[in-house]
């Protein structure tokens, strides 16, 4: 079995990022392609996504630590340091104080299990292997009641290494055909929390036994944790009443979880797995960004709101990298010619309430980009 570090490893090496360069500059010096014909044309589409590339490594290194990792730690910091006020402020006898603890537990929850979780899988928070491992297991499993392997395994080694390929990263996960629009899109999402612990278990069948065993200690550990703070500092004294603020804090931004990792991709160019087009064209012809938004920007972090297309093209890169490279891509995929795509929530949220039954029952139609395969 790999280790979750090890995972990453293999993200950077077949989804792209740091690894590109390098596969890039071979072919480039392959022998099979220096009399022209087809294979310079192929030289030619690589080398979009290695310059491209080049250019954002420059952007990169001229960073200080604070822009790669420290802006988005000092978030999830102050996410952190959130939790001792919104405990307390939980135990208040007044209603006014109650509800700010329960906005306060479910704002610092979101940016922890969504932000935290998703920079822990792409190893964005520690170029330190044993500590980026360590961060996977923390943020995944013990806050996000999930299981890292299968997290990494399903969104870095099946969703960034084949976005929107049919039957691979399709985004099909998120597609519960049965349940009508409203229910799925303004409903159903606030049952994540239950969800989500439950799929954490059916994706043990198969799994070493250790690895069993930490998944369930960890996920256990981290929903007790909360338990047992509700009861013992917020002063919950029925066992119900406590974990149905557990619920609604963690079910507060279910919502617009969901919309997001559906807007992005489904409705998009899909590909068949045979012939899919070359890495910068599947990204930006699949994947799309929403406008700034000030509160989704610092709760699901900016690689899952307005720079998605960077992030699918550089999944290594921290949120604040992503913002810091995105004129650089969105000027350069311009100056090429190449799609950069974005659209409004509100847009894209009337465009899957109106065509849901083609958008999110039947099966979407493949896509061939003539020309750039």
């Amino acid at each position: 079995m790999q280790s979750v570090q090890d995972e990453r490893r293999d993200e950077r090496e077949r989804g792209g990022g740091r690894g590109d360069e390098e596969m890039l500059i071979k072919t480039r010096g392959d022998p099979k392609i220096k009399n022209g014909g087809a294979g310079a044309e192929e030289v030619e589409k690589e080398s979009l996504m290695m310059e491209l590339t080049r250019l954002v490594q420059k952007v990169v290194k001229e960073s200080s630590w604070w822009e790669r990792r420290g802006v988005d730690c000092s978030i999830l910091a102050a996410a952190f340091l959130c939790l001792p006020p919104a405990f307390l402020l939980l135990g208040s006898s007044r209603l006014l104080g109650f509800s700010a603890g329960v906005l306060l537990m479910g704002v610092a929850h979101a940016v922890i299990t969504v932000k935290g979780t998703h920079l822990a899988s792409h190893g964005a928070l520690s170029e330190s292997q044993a500590w980026g491992r360590f961060w996977a297991v923390f943020f995944i499993e013990i806050c996000g009641s999930f299981s890292a392997r299968a997290g990494i395994q399903g969104h870095i080694k099946m969703h960034h290494a084949h976005t929107n390929v049919i039957g691979l990263g399709d985004s099909s996960v998120w597609k519960v055909p049965f349940l009508p629009r409203v229910i799925y899109l303004f409903i159903a999402p606030l049952a994540v929390p239950i969800i989500t612990p439950l799929v954490a278990l059916a994706q043990l069948k198969g799994q070493s036994l250790a690895h069993i065993l930490r998944t369930i200690l960890m996920v256990t550990l981290g929903l007790y944790s909360q338990y047992w703070l509700l009861i013992n500092v917020s002063g919950f004294t029925s066992p119900y009443g406590a974990l149905l603020c557990m619920l609604v804090c963690r079910a507060m931004f279910s919502v617009p979880y969901i919309h997001v990792n559906i807007f992005q991709h489904i409705g998009l160019p899909m590909f068949s797995p045979t012939r899919r087009p070359k890495r910068i064209h599947q990204m930006t012809h699949g994947v799309l960004n929403l406008p700034r938004n000030p509160l989704l920007d610092r709760i699901f972090g900016h690689s899952l709101i307005n720079c998605h297309v960077e992030h699918h093209l550089f999944p290594f890169l921290s949120d604040n990298m992503c913002l810091k490279v995105k004129p650089v891509v969105s000027k350069y995929l311009t100056e090429k010619q190449l799609p950069y795509q974005e659209d409004t929530y509100s847009s894209r949220l009337h465009l899957f309430f109106h065509k849901y039954q083609e958008l999110m029952v039947f099966a979407p139609p493949i896509t061939e980009l003539v020309g750039v395969q």
